[in-house]
């Protein structure tokens, strides 16, 4: 890129945004990506839900949404459009409703309900059901279920649980550490120095979350990452071989969970290619539908890619707070009637 053509782009008043397509990364979120499906019984022993009436199925039942429904205009007689396939939640105001009804009329509308194929009916309040229920949740061999807990509350739980279990998941190669608060991927090709870097990271006093293998979940429009079970708190090292970095370097540099707000890239140096050199631009990349913050990091002989990523962290959490230090300068050189006297703590 020759002069004339950089200082136009440094001229250039806004920060970009534009998303990047990396062949490495997407090759490992697809390898790794899968359905999630949750079992009926692991989400009721999870919740600790009372079973009053178990099917026959029980222990195949599925379910594959974390929507939930309060069958009250079923309850109502109305089955046009009914959800079936959510778990049905009945709370205090519709078995109240149901309870009213005559015999007749509350054996049929019940029996509207469990003529579809739900998944499970669930009562809150601990409710004392009846024993006409109980012979409808038999012939139509129906689970019920039961929770002591309030209806909101109820719900909250299930949903907070069913939205966990069903968020999309996959497994990449790389390192996940939080650096100065930030969750940090470190990623790129075998032999790069991904496990070096991290290791550098860990003696710097910040924390591994996991190293090699990283599960990802997308939830809420935010991306988690944790090491698999069985490879927690280790990490393997070309040359030196397995490593505890608990009992290494104590319960402080290690965490559980963190959440994914950067993702860095290592790759060789190609000294034919043109890398950032300003950082106007704003790159995102997409894992699990959700995007972001990445960067590529050329990797050389003399290059301290421990401290860069420190550097990368740092700046990430100013753009976090709003201040982009690449604009800032192009403003001081070019627009300096934009320059805000509170920039750079002066």
């Amino acid at each position: 890129m020759d002069d004339k053509n950089k200082n136009q782009e440094i001229m250039d008043d806004g920060v970009t945004e534009s998303e990047v397509k990396s062949d490495v990364i997407q090759k490992e979120v697809l390898r790794g990506e899968t359905n999630k499906e949750i079992k009926l019984h692991t989400v009721v022993e999870n919740l600790g839900l009372e079973t009053v009436h178990q099917s026959s199925n029980y222990y195949d039942i599925t379910l594959s949404s974390a929507d939930v429904n309060r069958p009250g205009l079923q309850l109502a007689g109305y089955l046009e459009d009914f959800p079936y396939l959510r778990l049905q939640i009945i709370g205090s105001v519709e078995y109240t409703y149901l309870t009213g009804l005559d015999s007749k009329l509350q054996y049929e509308r019940f029996r509207g309900i469990l003529s579809y194929n739900i998944p499970a009916v669930i009562f809150s309040y601990n409710a004392e059901l009846n024993q006409d229920i109980l012979d409808l949740a038999d012939y139509y061999d129906k689970t019920l279920l039961r929770s002591p807990e309030k209806t909101t509350k109820l719900i909250s739980g299930i949903s907070y649980e069913l939205e966990y279990q069903l968020a999309p998941r996959s497994n990449v190669h790389g390192e996940l550490l939080e650096v100065f608060g930030i969750g940090v991927l470190i990623m790129g090709k075998s032999s790069v120095g991904k496990s070096e870097t991290a290791l550098d990271l860990v003696n710097r006093g910040h924390r591994l979350v996991a190293d090699d293998m990283v599960d990802i979940m997308a939830m809420d429009n935010k991306l988690m990452g944790t090491a698999p079970d069985n490879i927690r708190h280790y990490m393997e090292i070309r040359g030196l071989g397995i490593v505890n970095v608990r009992r290494l370097y104590g319960t402080g540099s290690v965490k559980h969970t963190s959440q994914i707000e950067l993702v860095i890239e290592l790759e060789q140096w190609k000294s034919d290619f043109e890398y950032d050199r300003l950082g106007l631009d704003d790159h995102y990349i997409e894992l699990l539908d959700v995007k972001v913050p990445h960067i590529v990091v050329p990797v050389r002989a003399g290059r301290n890619l421990a401290m860069i990523v420190e550097v990368a962290a740092m700046n990430q959490r100013e753009k976090n707070f709003g201040y982009n230090a690449a604009r800032a300068m192009t403003n001081n050189i070019f627009h300096k009637e934009l320059v805000e006297k509170s920039d750079d703590f002066e």
